[in-house]
Order: C-alpha cells, then sequence, then structure tokens
C-alpha cells in the first residue's frame, strides 16, 4: 500500500467487519486504545452516524484523522462541523476543524510520528493497518483528511 492520494478512496474490505464489532466493544466501555467512537449527523438523511476511530490526544489537544481519505464520515464532518465523541463511556459535543495541508503534515510529523513512536509497535502498526509511512509526514498527509477537535463551549 502506498500514501498516494487517495482522494475517493474508500477503507479496506476486513474495516467492514471490524466496524461493528469495534462499535458495539467500544460503546460498552471497553478499551481498545485511542479508538473511541465518533457520531455525526449524516449530510443528507439527517441521522446520526457513529464510527469507530482513533482519537489522538497529545497535550490537551485532540484530532481525529482519516487514514483512506474521503470517507462518508469526513463528508458528514465537514457539512455538520460539530459531532459527539464517546471515549471509554464518557460523551462530549465537540466542534471540528479540517486541517489544511500545512497543517497535515506537521500533524503527522509533530503529533502523530512521536505518538507511535512512544507505543510499543505503534509505527509498525500504522504502517500495515492504515497503509501510512509517518517516516515520510508529506507522503502521509497527501490525500488523508486531519479534523481537530474542539470542546463544543470553546467554539462560542
Amino acid at each position: 500500500m502506498t500514501t498516494q492520494a487517495r482522494s475517493g478512496s474508500s477503507a479496506p474490505p476486513w474495516v467492514t467487519v471490524f466496524t461493528p464489532i469495534a462499535k458495539r466493544l467500544l460503546g460498552a466501555g471497553v478499551p481498545l486504545g485511542l479508538n473511541g467512537l465518533v457520531t455525526i449527523r449524516g449530510r443528507n438523511s439527517g441521522v446520526d452516524r457513529t464510527t469507530p476511530i482513533a482519537i489522538v490526544a497529545v497535550s490537551g489537544r485532540r484530532w481525529i484523522w482519516a487514514p483512506w481519505g474521503e470517507v462518508q464520515w469526513v463528508r458528514n464532518l465537514r457539512v455538520a462541523g460539530r459531532a459527539r465523541v464517546t471515549f471509554r463511556r464518557r460523551q462530549e459535543e465537540v466542534t471540528a476543524t479540517e486541517l489544511d495541508a500545512e497543517q497535515r503534515v506537521a500533524f503527522f510529523r509533530d503529533v502523530l510520528g512521536p505518538l507511535a513512536r512512544s507505543i510499543p509497535f505503534g509505527r509498525s502498526f500504522i504502517r500495515l493497518v492504515d497503509g501510512v509511512d509517518l517516516d515520510d509526514p508529506e507522503g502521509a498527509a497527501a490525500g488523508r483528511v486531519v479534523f481537530e477537535l474542539h470542546p463544543l463551549e470553546d467554539a462560542a
């Protein structure tokens, strides 16, 4: 798997098997590393959609990212601008700011890269599962989407 631009790409087939299992476990409060749930109102249906996702928290800031590019939750979050995140049964309403190209490179270089290096097998896991080479922040940022999350009360 390469780190080429991924506009319009979709998640690998195994994700469709893993997603309902992860949703159930995370909804029950079972810790699965950095993973939590994000619930976003559907841009067309108006129905809330919940997706398991890694919530990257470093130095009091939080981000979520889409390893497979323009997936449905990304499109929904762009329109909604806000979401509910659930992490170990704690729910919080947040707003989301999409990072630009330069900010995405900084995220992979300065946030996700060091975090992954601090976790045993973290870099290898991200390379294998997400197809992302954190040693190449520019390549990692290409065609991927990153949002910074802000508590709803901070958005005013």
